[in-house]
């Protein structure tokens, strides 16, 4: 697409866009009286406007049924969890016997090292990416400490080359080939979250099958942004947090996808609960644990029905929007709406003042862009704050800023390129 930096040109984007009815879809927060800009979708999603509806629909349920609310009711609770299944299943490119929807990321990365990470004398190294997201970090450090490892020697961090700032597909691979005697483990963000970096998940994947590791993946910034096929993927594990691109509230539950190949396999150490307990027999109360086939054999605790309604509110959107490819394809125009016109006001400004760190190939990407500030970029930061374009700030100079294709416009694009052109002149 060949773009043009007028506003007459983002508004005519704006009326040929087909999904430009779902930003009515969510509440946008206001500024002085009007809509913000809101470019922070890869930190909190905004809220649906169902979203109050579909808790109300539970309360009232509570309210007329109360504990019977499990079995009886439009939609019992105990099988509430499984109307979820269905649209994650076409986020994430696995089969809907792979996903169970329970807890928060990181408490879910650990339940799933418990079973994933198996070190042994020889092999018990992880492989990460340098600078993952720090609750990733501390997961992996004690996880390795917890087995007696030293996180020093146990773990592998794959940097940047020199003078670069994202990863090498290549430099990836041969960190595993390299490493392949002693790995037990790659585990590997989706997305970087500070530099935006979508990664060869495919390619990570084999490699690391290759080198007799499991791998697992972590799709916080991910899961309901760019295109994932976990189960072709050959993916053993993953997870993910919902209330970034899924939209489904602050602290919104999470998920995991274990891979339909780990599912009779009954050497994985895994902490049980009743919730994961075969449901054939799970009323009996008998001892002895039997897991639920499929990845509900991971769950520990009973389903919070309240924050399930909120992720369903967004999920029910997706399919309604026609999933993920249709969101995708608007993304990546806007995204390059938004890389386009940075690097015009660049030049209309005569000087490189922002230079976007996150790769310009689309499919090394998601909605992200993280944008290095050369000067005052904390003050710049806070000029778009004090002008209503929300992005978020990431130390020591970088913003990220995040169209979302749900409820973002071209307009908003434009605004937030006009504000940071503006805010050049006003931090002099």
């Amino acid at each position: 697409m060949i773009y043009q930096d007028t506003l007459q040109f983002a508004l005519q984007l704006d009326e040929q866009d087909a999904l430009k009815i779902f930003r009515d879809e969510f509440l946008i927060p206001k500024h002085n009286g009007h809509n913000a800009v809101y470019l922070c979708g890869n930190s909190l999603g905004l809220q649906p406007r169902s979203a109050k509806k579909y808790v109300q629909d539970q309360l009232n349920a509570w309210e007329d049924n109360a504990v019977e609310g499990w079995f009886m009711g439009d939609e019992p609770w105990l099988k509430y969890h499984k109307t979820l299944l269905g649209p994650l299943a076409n986020i994430l490119g696995a089969k809907k016997t792979e996903i169970t929807v329970m807890n928060s990321l990181t408490v879910n990365l650990h339940l799933l090292m418990v079973s994933f990470y198996k070190p042994t004398s020889k092999r018990y190294k992880v492989l990460m990416e340098a600078g993952a997201f720090p609750s990733d970090q501390y997961a992996m450090e004690s996880q390795v400490r917890f087995h007696g490892f030293d996180p020093k020697d146990a773990i592998i961090e794959v940097a940047p080359r020199t003078g670069e700032t994202t990863l090498r597909t290549e430099d990836i691979l041969k960190q595993i080939a390299d490493n392949a005697d002693e790995l037990a483990l790659v585990m590997f963000s989706g997305i970087n979250y500070y530099t935006g970096q979508f990664f060869d998940l495919e390619a990570i994947a084999k490699a690391g099958h290759a080198a007799g590791a499991l791998v697992g993946f972590d799709l916080a910034h991910a899961a309901g942004n760019v295109p994932l096929k976990l189960h072709d993927w050959d993916a053993d594990f993953a997870c993910w947090c919902s209330y970034k691109y899924m939209n489904s509230g602050p602290g919104g539950i999470s998920g995991i996808f274990v891979h339909e190949k780990h599912f009779a396999d009954d050497t994985l150490n895994r902490f049980a609960g009743w919730w994961g307990y075969r449901k054939d027999k799970q009323f009996l109360m008998a001892p002895g644990f039997e897991p639920e086939n499929g990845a509900e054999g991971w769950n520990v605790s009973t389903s919070p029905i309240l924050l399930m309604a909120l992720h369903r509110a967004s999920l029910d959107l997706f399919e309604k929007a026609g999933g993920l490819p249709a969101l995708r394809a608007k993304s990546e125009t806007l995204t390059g709406y938004l890389e386009y016109l940075i690097g015009e006001v660049n030049k209309k400004y005569g000087e490189d003042v922002y230079q976007i760190i996150t790769p310009t190939d689309k499919t090394q990407r998601g909605c992200q862009l993280s944008v290095v500030c050369k000067r005052d970029a904390k003050a710049i930061f806070n000029y778009l704050a004090d002008n209503g374009v929300i992005g978020d700030w990431r130390e020591p100079d970088v913003i990220r800023l995040s169209p979302v294709p749900f409820y973002n416009t071209y307009t908003d694009v434009y605004k937030a390129a006009e504000s940071l052109f503006k805010a050049l002149e006003a931090v002099k």
